[in-house]
């Protein structure tokens, strides 16, 4: 049985329904990809997992038994809206944090100077948050949700405000923490980090599932719509090819050919190839945005 079970879940704030029949289940060492657009209810959602608001229908299970008190101390929440005190010390509230969740505070001091260190941050660990670019406040963040070592991880927008090079040591770190076994939901509007780190995900539009599965599988239901050519020179005629639905000319002989059938782009790497040589031609497989928004924004299959 999955460690962490969401069943048929569903809840409501008034007449206003934020999840509606909600089912997915979270394997340890995996990272789930719980995404939609905002309202959708990825948040209540969230929520519900943590326990801090329970379903009003539906269950969630973990290790098969109901929320209890005792799996707070097992749980790491990263929200989307920064909960730290801009005029407290990092260590004053991280180490107060970490004893709420089990921890004395020796190991609370000894895990926050090891995440500090880790990140390169060791010198504001008597500063106050205040005093922080954002992207350290960022970091300073994600360790209050891992310093007392959670099973289950809950990060939502985990790499919101930071730079590239900061970004990559953040994805590094939460593999890290899958490959040591963690159970970790993950959202994000980012969905290059999305095909990145997750094996699984469901979408939600206004409260309901409108796609769930292995991203492997989902990928392979869509039709392959765009082809990648770059040329030594230039080439005439795309826009001609029949099944060519429209051709973005790019630098440096690069083109990007969206095609409406799949035979389109074999004429089209034939026509190059009789004006030019041809360095590269790839048929692309859909990114997983372009399947977000055509799964909320019409069929499928249009």
């Amino acid at each position: 049985m999955p460690p962490l079970i969401v069943k048929e879940v569903t809840k409501r704030f008034g007449s206003q329904t934020a999840v509606d029949r909600l089912s997915f289940e979270v394997e340890r060492g995996e990272i789930f990809g719980l995404l939609g657009a905002n309202g959708a209810g990825k948040t209540t959602t969230m929520r519900m997992i943590l326990g801090l608001i329970y379903p009003d229908e539906g269950k969630i299970l973990y290790d098969g038994s109901p929320h209890t008190p005792g799996l707070l101390g097992r749980m790491g929440y990263l929200p989307e809206e920064r909960g730290l005190y801009p005029k407290v010390r990092v260590s004053d509230q991280l180490i107060y944090l970490a004893q709420l969740k089990g921890l004395s505070r020796r190991e609370a001091d000894r895990s926050l100077k090891e995440w500090l260190e880790r990140f390169g941050v060791a010198e504001y660990y008597g500063r106050k948050v205040e005093e922080l670019s954002k992207g350290n406040q960022q970091k300073i963040q994600f360790i209050a949700a891992v310093i007392h070592d959670p099973d289950i991880l809950i990060l939502d927008e985990a790499f919101s405000g930071l730079d590239p090079v900061n970004v990559e040591l953040l994805k590094n770190t939460v593999k890290e923490l899958r490959d040591k076994g963690k159970i970790i939901v993950f959202s994000t509007h980012r969905m290059e980090h999305v095909e990145e780190l997750c094996r699984n995900i469901c979408i939600l539009h206004r409260s309901k599932t409108v796609l769930k599965g292995a991203i492997r599988e989902i990928k392979g239901k869509y039709p392959k719509e765009r082809v990648v050519l770059q040329t030594e020179g230039e080439v005439e005629g795309l826009e001609r090819i029949e099944g060519v639905r429209s051709v973005l000319r790019l630098e440096n002989g690069r083109y990007e050919i969206f095609i409406g059938k799949a035979e389109a782009a074999q004429r089209a790497l034939r026509l190059a190839q009789e004006q030019t040589a041809v360095s590269r031609f790839e048929i692309m497989e859909p990114t997983l945005n372009e399947i977000f928004i055509k799964a909320v924004g019409g069929d499928p299959d249009a």
